[in-house]
Order: C-alpha cells, then structure tokens, then sequence
C-alpha cells in the first residue's frame, strides 16, 4: 500500500462535485487494477487528487525529463479514461502532427470537415467538450505538446484562444498538457505573456526519483539489491523510472551497466541524441555546453562557459543556460548566496556517464566488468558520488535536523588570482553555524589521511579568510558507509553515510 503524506481538507470529506470523494480518489490511485501500480509518485498522485476534486476547470502543464514518467502518471491516474488524448510525435514533420491531431479527434467522435489549421482543429475539440457529461470531469490530455507546434503554425495562440474562448467555460474541464520539451513548456505556457498568461492552474515538474524512491521501486519488483549496488546504478542512469525499468534483476550492477551501455545492441546506444532532440529543437548548441561541462568537475560560471565555447555571455547563452536548468540536466548553485554569480554543473547522471565512457570507441562488451576498482572507475565513482550528495540536498538538512530552522546552501570558490580552492556544499545556519560538507565516495569505510587533512583545512582558511562574519564552522563528511578512527578522524564533526541519503523527503505538499 502507498503512503500519502497529504492531511485531506475536511470539504473534501463529503461527496465531491464530480463524483467520489478525495479519499476515495486516492484509494483508487493507490489499487491500480487496470494498470501496473505507479512506485515513488505519492506526491503527485495526491496532487492530482486535489486538482480534480477542486470542482472547476483546472489546466495543468506538466513537465519534467525525457524519460521519467509523465505519460505514465496521468494515464495511470486516469486509468486511461480520456475524453480527448493526442500526442505529438517525437522527430515527426508538420503532416505527421497533423494527422496524430485528426486521428485524436476521430477517434473521440468528431464527424466534421477536416480542420485546415489549428483555429479549426481546436474548434472541432470543443464540439467534443460540449458532448461531454456535466456530472463528471471531462479530461483532455494532449502529449508532446510542443510538437506541435511546428514553424508557422500559430498552435500557441490557438491554444490560448481554445482555453479562454470555449474550455474555460465547462467547469469539469481538466485539461493536461505534457511535454519533455521543458523549455519550451515554461517559456510558451507557464510564462507566457499573451493568451496563455497565467491561464495554466497549476504547474507540476516531475523529476527523477531520489535514492529513496529509487529503493522503493527495486523493493516493488523484488530486486534483491542492497543500497550500494543502487548507488552504484544510479550514478550511471540518475533516477530515471524507465532506465530502471531495463535492468535485469538477476544480473549484477556491473552486468546490467555493461548490457545497456556497452553490449553489441545496447538499449542506450541512440539514447543521448533521442534525449537532446526531444528537449530541444536545435541540440547542437545545448550540447555543446553539456560537453563542456562533462568534463570540468568542479563546474564553470558562466563567464568561463562562453570564454570556452567562445560566445557572447548574453542573453541567448543565458536563456539557453536557464533552458538546460528547466530540463533537470545541470544545476546552478549560487556563490556564497550572490545572487549574480553561480557555478553551473552537469547533473544528469546518464549524460554524464554516457559522455565520460561511451562517447569513445570503447569496443569491449564487458567494459564495465573488466575495469571494476580500476582508479578510472573509482575516481567516476568520487564526482558522480558528490554530484548524488548535492542532487539530495534536502535529504542532507533533514538528517541534519536542520529542516526545523531557517537554512541556505550555496557553493564557495576562491577569487581569482588567488590559490585555487572550492568548497561544494555549504549549510548556513540561523543559529549561526555553518557546515561545510566534505563528501567522499568509498567501497568501505573512509579513511582520512593527512593529505585531506591538510586539504580540508587550507579551505577552510581561505575560506574563513575572504568571509570573516563566518567564524562558527562545523565539518560534516557525506561517505558511503562511515568513517575508520584513526588520527584524522576527528576532523569532522558529523558523519553521514547511505542510510541518510536513503531517507524519505518529508516536505509536505
């Protein structure tokens, strides 16, 4: 059975406008008869809920990576139960659009003229609106939105037109649209200034799962892995449902990284141009940056970005820097809380691994197996290690206890001109304190050693140096499974290992 962390607002507890209640809605998501039960969602399962049970027109643009699950979750929902769905077809031209549009409207009974343009597509969609039945939610789903919308089309004022002319007006309407173009979601949707401002009710980004969700779904389809070979995967694919839904329970980590990335027909062979296509109309650009950033562990501002690719550091790199943060695939942390400056990082785990080891002419079908503790693949280990580490943050302050005081996190690198020096993550605290965050990667207990020991404190020092008002520092190391007593241990004043990595988010929603 699936936990909800949700309290159900007492008017929810009598019969709802459309019919069932709100704990009933939940009960039904949490049974799944008619499809397989969805792991790691709660929270947007109960979103959901919510959303449907408001009882007036609700439009909901939901967005997140290629790959990780948005599809899925409204049709399980749902049950596949749809007044209307449509879905935009991935690498399809303008007639294939087209046609995918007028199947959909076939299909749910529209017997008209065919529709020359979307002004009169979208019309046809509302002559199947008004035959809907007022007593109960009339769904509307449209998949891979932004396909759709092809040069010329006009498909994004004819949507606005749609919403506020005719769909706005049913109050069973619950319109999704859905797209793994995240970009384009936020920019012709969410923060749309024409017909669309401010029309979507409510935006949803379905990210990857954490390690917890991650080990709620190997639990769920009996896999027998315990938290390490989990990392271990993770740091290869992220947390991404359908790259999970690959592995093969019966093989081990290695095994399983070796037949999707590294086998003679490997799942993963076309995925990364699959991936970049889907997000973007014209990936060179963004890959470009991702390739750079691949390859620069302690990530770049974007000053040092255009340097490289030798750009402008302008508005179109800052857009499409904005564009591949929407997307989940790099991170932008704030220097010491400045809110003009920022390191930017690669964060997608796949794009990571497939760019550092398969974007090679790696010929070996067993490569993973035949390099295991090599310092090739222990040193992979340490960045993707701290890259998991920073990904969780949340999970970082509540093992902490930190969650029931004001916090802030951002990264610290040393100015220019001066010794080279960065710290990852740092915890400010409202008592006063900071922690800083050392995070190492080992097979076994981790040992400190003089050399990070004089490493640990020379950061420090810079770092106390060029920041004076920060005089309280507490040390907290993130390993895997503890720390060795010896004569360095006690360099740090905390120690967190996988356990509370593994811990439940309990953000309420």
């Amino acid at each position: 059975m699936v936990k909800y962390h949700i309290n159900v607002p007492p008017k929810f507890e009598k019969k709802a406008k459309f019919g069932g209640t709100f704990k009933e809605t939940i009960y039904l998501c949490k049974k799944g008869k008619s499809m397989d039960r969805i792991i790691g969602r709660d929270a947007e399962l109960a979103k959901l809920a919510r959303y449907d049970q408001s009882g007036k027109a609700e439009f909901i643009a939901l967005y997140g990576r290629r790959r990780v699950g948005k599809t899925s979750l409204i049709r399980y929902y749902f049950k596949d139960k749809f007044d209307f769905f449509a879905s935009g077809v991935l690498e399809g031209d303008k007639e294939d659009q087209k046609n995918a549009f007028l199947s959909a409207l076939i299909k749910y009974g529209y017997d008209g003229p065919q529709p020359k343009n979307w002004n009169e597509a979208f019309n046809a969609l509302g002559s199947i609106i008004k035959k809907c039945k007022r007593k109960k939610r009339c769904v509307v789903f449209i998949d891979e939105i932004s396909c759709f919308d092809y040069e010329y089309s006009n498909f994004v004022k004819e949507l606005g037109i749609f919403w506020n002319d005719i769909a706005v007006w049913y109050d069973n309407i619950f319109l999704v649209i859905c797209g793994s173009a995240t970009s384009w979601m936020i920019r012709n949707v969410i923060d749309n200034r024409g017909g669309l401002h401010r029309r979507a009710t409510h935006e949803m980004h379905l990210r990857p799962f954490s390690l917890y969700q991650s080990e709620m779904y190997f639990k769920a389809r009996h896999f027998k892995w315990d938290r390490m070979t989990i990392l271990q995967l993770y740091a290869a694919m992220g947390g991404v449902p359908y790259y999970f839904s690959l592995l093969d329970p019966t093989r081990s980590a290695a095994e399983n990284i070796d037949m999707l990335f590294f086998s003679t027909d490997a799942e993963f062979k076309n995925e990364f141009r699959r991936l970049y296509k889907s997000l973007f109309r014209n990936p060179e650009k963004y890959t470009d940056i991702i390739k750079l950033l691949a390859v620069s562990r302690e990530g770049m501002t974007r000053k040092e970005i255009a340097s490289a690719l030798k750009m402008s550091s302008g508005e179109d790199l800052t857009n499409m820097l904005k564009d591949l943060v929407y997307c989940d695939l790099i991170s932008h942390n704030s220097v010491c809380g400045k809110k003009n400056s920022g390191i930017y990082r690669l964060v997608d785990f796949f794009t990571i691994f497939y760019l550092t080891f398969c974007n090679t002419t790696v010929t070996d079908r067993a490569y993973w197996r035949h390099t295991l503790n090599t310092p090739t693949q222990n040193t992979w280990y340490g960045l993707a290690f701290e890259r998991i580490c920073m990904f969780h943050i949340w999970e970082i302050i509540q093992s902490l206890r930190l969650d029931t005081m004001l916090t802030k996190y951002y990264s610290w690198r040393n100015k220019p001109g001066k010794p080279a020096g960065q710290i990852d993550m740092i915890i400010e605290r409202a008592d006063g304190i900071t922690d800083i965050c050392e995070m190492k990667y080992s097979r076994y207990e981790y040992t400190q050693d003089a050399d990070e020991s004089k490493k640990l404190e020379r950061r420090i020092q810079a770092f106390q140096s060029e920041y004076k008002d920060h005089k309280s520092i507490r040390t907290v190391l993130v390993t895997t499974k503890g720390l060795t007593q010896g004569e360095h241990s006690d360099d740090f004043a905390k120690v967190l290992t996988l356990k509370d990595l593994f811990v439940e988010n309990t953000e309420e929603y």
